[in-house]
């Protein structure tokens, strides 16, 4: 099959899709890359390009396994080693399987100085990582002078600094520099001037700069802007100048305008230009000269060897000054000199022989994405150095004697040069909860098997949990998983697979979610036992609640999470950080109920439509059908109590839904046409009888105008494919719901087309119902509606009926509610999505989107991509390290990083906060006062030991929502005489529990003041009572 036809796999790549675009992943499928040296930089590169889906990749090295490689390369194995096996030969195999997709060579031919370079003529673009600068400067000369030039990027890891280097050529053309979707925003109004100024509805901001272009549509009045292209001029968040309209019709209303994206060129100077005047990315505000130190430091190690033939010894000091000399000698060369940095050379020169693996996998995700942007176009390249180090890791290790980092022939040799064998033996020990075993999930796992976390011989252990079994689509970033291991669970494959690459660890896998469900599992005792939590999720309230855990336990937590290209890690260290839950993001906005219901006018409108008539037919109604049988098991009763005037809750809905309830699969193919009747003709035509065309609101202006689109009513047509998709998918989905079999062939376009024929359309008549347009209100609760007595009447006798009949079976009152899952196409769940919303698009005159769009917003998928993931795994296993180190506050960097852009910015985390009660009495999130009680104890004794122990009156006293101690409610002063037993009726195994105790103010009439949690102990030794 040719490349530019090749089907692109969305079972595998959907969520990388949604990132980088179509046109991207088929320049990828036709690009090849030779990519040099294999340890640990050079692995995690080949791991996440061929994940992502290159054509070709040839893995070239030289060097043999060895024992050393064990701890930075998680593809080769200690047999690897005992056989001798070339480094190359190890991971090739293991590397292909990542992906079927790719084709994977092998060479270990010499790359030197006296190597014939024409054979990387064949390769789109060449990565060395660990290379000699000689060869690199050689290397990029030749890609550079080629026609069209080789993309050429260099990445080199010594012990805490690493550096990435790109030279895409003279003149490198990017299609889409951010990947943002342009935004479709409406217009307020359009001055007729010159120049003519754009006001954006309700003052919504455009997000445009100076110079970028916008395209117009649907504007009334001044016709001749739609389709245009016109450059913007930025006022105000919310206006824009657009050039001369004075000579165009005056604006009436309505209208949008999008950002037109185009492409941008880069131009790139080599290797041996850039080295004297390097172009870098700063990412510490905080140390803005570590780039141009690093450049110094790392250029003087390359000298280094230059002389030496080696590196500088692990923990001499001789070599420390020889480098620092160099280092002075470098500078002396560069154009915007810095001063020389001679503690961060000296960490350099003890550590450079050693490695950091969580550092190779932060630099080998960002260097990664580079190698996509290189054959694709897509996205801002790296200009032109990234350079990073880890001084903060190292730097509180200084004073450790030179035998804590020498090797000892094990696979923590590299590690150990860095950090020495105390913080090892630390990290052996550790006692880690990891939540999640996704992505960022297997990343991590990845990096404790190479950094030690949790060996079974130091008591270690690392315990992780996930309910989830392995889908398709995990395999494009989840890469400790297999084709093989779909539906298998993930936490168990995930421990399995970490135990293959570090036999050592203890992994304890569980298929719990972490919720207040699961609490007598992970209970205090539990998180008393650990050092530290991991998060590796993908939603907002699961770390809500498992920071709550940690906060109330006193646990570390290292939190991150991705969104395509962009993603972030946040480290929580108790009384030095806030919490996750001290700052909260703005809630999504919903949209309004009558947008959705009336009044649509962008296609996320149509989709969200369609999303929730699938869940209100196919999973809301049979799940109450069923509810309500099961509490009331015999129609017979339950007539008899409407009868004599009872209402019982959903009783009207669910005789509704068994008196219309269909039993074949004709009745299920009529339902579907008069559904398509009711949404797409009748709606736009009693939308049009409430408010004909001309209709104007009280001020005079036009009902239908902008953002209000007035509907155009659908005639059904079968030989409209969009049509005939809707009627078959809600006829399955009716007759799953309903347990009714069907055939093949009862889906096919003849046997439907048969049955049609004998449906018969009830004519329109319009309904004098009102229709909701305010855009405040609130979606009716269809259980809560009064039952006029008609429909009650109406109710009995369907039920009567039903019962007279005999269709009230057991098989009758039960049905089978669906599950939307967007990643099956044979379920017809994602058609009848596409097909309602792309109707109901047209009925409004709205631009459809197509299939992939729709299942992007109706399944809410998060784009990933596994270079995104795999660079916050690293970075939160680097401060892992200052965790189990006890470093100060100053050692901790959060990070936000948009690989896209490309952005990567390191910051101190936010420091907690100390509120001050009064007389200078201090709490923050991380303290809780307790008071230990016993059997007796009363609510007076307690307010008695807060005041003796902690010198402050309490007011008023709190559990959960229950108020224990108000004093001005009623009745509750003779509690002070209850016990805290009988107040509290703890269950039997409650050792404890965290009252909220406000305490008087220091003035009458002033507010309680707030204060820590107190815990309560029932017994005075904290045990269970």
């Amino acid at each position: 099959m040719a490349a530019d036809l090749m089907e692109i796999d969305d079972s595998l790549y959907s969520r990388q899709r949604y990132v980088l675009g179509d046109s991207a992943m088929h320049q990828m499928a036709q690009s090849s890359v030779f990519l040099s040296g294999m340890g640990g930089l050079g692995i995690e590169i080949a791991k996440n390009i061929v994940l992502a889906g290159v054509k070709a990749v040839t893995l070239h090295d030289t060097k043999q396994c060895e024992t050393w490689d064990l701890g930075s390369n998680f593809f080769i194995r200690k047999e690897d080693v005992l056989s001798q096996r070339t480094r190359v030969e190890a991971v090739c195999p293991r590397v292909a399987e990542l992906n079927p997709y790719v084709h994977v060579e092998m060479s270990s031919s010499a790359l030197d100085d006296n190597t014939d370079l024409s054979f990387l003529r064949k390769y789109q673009c060449v990565i060395l990582t660990d290379a000699r600068l000689s060869l690199q400067k050689r290397v990029n000369e030749f890609c550079h002078s080629q026609q069209p030039p080789i993309r050429f990027i260099s990445c080199d890891a010594y012990g805490i600094c690493v550096r990435v280097f790109c030279d895409f050529g003279e003149e490198f053309e990017v299609s889409d520099p951010t990947g943002e979707e342009p935004k479709e925003i409406f217009i307020q109004s359009i001055t007729q001037d010159n120049p003519g100024v754009v006001n954006c509805m309700d003052n919504q901001p455009h997000g445009l700069q100076t110079g970028q272009s916008v395209v117009f549509r649907e504007v009334s009045g001044m016709v001749e802007l739609n389709g245009t292209i016109r450059q913007v001029s930025v006022l105000s968040p919310h206006s824009f100048a657009i050039g001369d309209t004075s000579q165009l019709q005056p604006y009436v209303h309505g209208g949008f305008f999008a950002l037109v994206k185009t492409p941008k060129t880069y131009k790139f100077e080599t290797l041996e230009q850039q080295l004297c005047d390097p172009q870098v990315l700063t990412p510490d505000f905080s140390k803005p000269e570590a780039p141009l130190q690093i450049h110094a430091a790392m250029l003087a190690l390359d000298s280094f060897q230059e002389q030496h033939s080696r590196l500088p010894n692990i923990g001499c000091l001789q070599d420390a000054e020889v480098l620092i000399k160099l280092t002075e000698e470098v500078n002396a060369t560069l154009k915007s000199k810095t001063p020389v940095n001679a503690e961060l050379v000296r960490c350099l020169s003890r550590t450079a022989r050693g490695t950091l693996p969580p550092l190779a996998a932060a630099v080998g995700g960002l260097a990664s994405q580079e190698v996509l942007k290189a054959i694709t176009g897509k996205f801002a390249p790296l200009q032109q150095w990234l350079y990073l180090d880890a001084i903060e890791v190292v730097r509180p290790l200084q004073s450790l004697s030179a035998e804590e980092f020498v090797p000892r022939g094990d696979r923590y040799d590299g590690l150990r040069a860095c950090i020495g064998e105390s913080m090892c033996h630390e990290l052996h020990k550790l006692r880690v909860f990891m939540v999640g075993c996704g992505a960022i999930g297997c990343e991590m796992l990845k990096n404790f098997a190479l950094l030690g976390v949790g060996l079974a011989r130091s008591s270690g252990e690392v315990c992780i949990t996930d309910p989830d079994l392995i889908e398709k689509s995990n395999l494009n970033r989840q890469f400790l998983f297999r084709p093989h291991h779909i539906q298998k669970p993930k936490s168990t494959t995930a421990a399995e697979a970490t135990c293959d690459i570090n036999p050592d660890l203890q992994v304890d896998a569980h298929l719990n979610k972490v919720c207040p469900a699961t609490e007598s599992i992970y209970n205090d005792l539990f998180y008393s036992r650990l050092n530290l939590v991991v998060t590796a999720l993908d939603n907002v309230e699961a770390r809500r609640y498992v920071d709550s855990r940690c906060v109330s336990n006193q646990r570390p937590l290292l939190d991150s999470g991705t969104m395509g290209t962009k993603g972030h890690t946040e480290i929580i260290v108790p009384s030095l950080t806030e919490s996750y839950n001290s700052h909260r993001d703005p809630p999504e906005e919903e949209i309004p109920f009558c947008t959705l219901k009336s009044f649509p006018s962008v296609i996320e409108h149509t989709i969200q439509w369609a999303r929730d008539k699938f869940e209100n037919a196919f999973v809301h109604k049979p799940s109450m059908y069923n509810s309500f049988w099961q509490t009331h098991s015999s129609a017979e009763v339950v007539l008899q109590r409407i009868q004599a005037g009872e209402s019982l809750e959903g009783s009207f809905q669910v005789i509704k839904l068994l008196s219309r309830r269909p039993s074949q699969w004709e009745q299920c193919i009529a339902i579907a046409r008069l559904k398509f009747e009711k949404y797409f003709r009748r709606k736009a035509l009693q939308l049009l009888h409430s408010f004909p065309l001309d209709t104007r609101l009280k001020d005079g202006s036009l009902f239908w105008q902008s953002p209000k689109r007035p509907p155009a009513p659908i005639e059904f047509d079968l030989n409209d494919s969009m049509h005939f998709t809707f009627v078959v998918s809600t006829a399955r989905l009716f007759a799953g719901i309903y347990n009714i079999p069907y055939s093949e062939q009862d889906v096919s376009e003849e046997v439907v087309t048969r049955i049609l024929a004998g449906v018969k359309i009830p004519e329109y008549r319009p309904s004098q119902k009102c229709i909701e347009t305010d855009e405040s209100a609130k979606k009716p609760d269809h259980m809560k509606i009064p039952v006029s007595s008609e429909e009650e009447r109406e109710a009995m006798a369907q039920l009567e009926q039903a019962i007279a009949t005999d269709r009230v079976t057991p098989e009758w009152l039960q049905m089978s509610p669906l599950q939307f899952e967007k990643d099956d196409d044979s379920n017809g769940h994602m058609d009848f999505v596409m097909s309602a919303s792309a109707i109901r698009a047209r009925m409004y005159s709205i631009e459809p989107a197509d299939r992939f769009k729709t299942k992007r917003i109706a399944g809410k998928i998060i784009p990933a991509i596994a270079t995104a993931t795999a660079a916050v795994a690293g970075l939160v296993a680097l401060e892992l390290i200052k965790v189990v180190g006890g470093y100060s506050f100053e050692s901790f960097k959060n990070c936000f990083f948009n690989l896209a852009i490309p952005v990567f910015v390191l910051t101190e985390p936010a420091p907690v906060k100390q509120t001050l009660i009064r007389n200078n009495i201090y709490f923050s999130i991380w303290d809780c006062w307790t008071i230990f009680g016993h059997e007796d104890f009363t609510l007076s004794d307690f307010m008695n030991a807060v005041r003796e122990k902690y010198g402050i009156e309490p007011t008023m006293v709190v559990h959960g929502v229950k108020m224990l101690y108000v004093p001005v409610m009623p009745g509750h002063s003779k509690r002070l005489k209850l016990t805290m037993q009988k107040l509290i009726k703890p269950s039997v195994d409650r050792r404890y529990v965290d009252l909220t105790v406000s305490f008087a103010p220091e003035a009458d009439g002033d507010e309680d003041l707030p204060g820590p949690p107190v815990r309560y102990y029932f017994s005075p030794d904290g045990g269970t009572p």
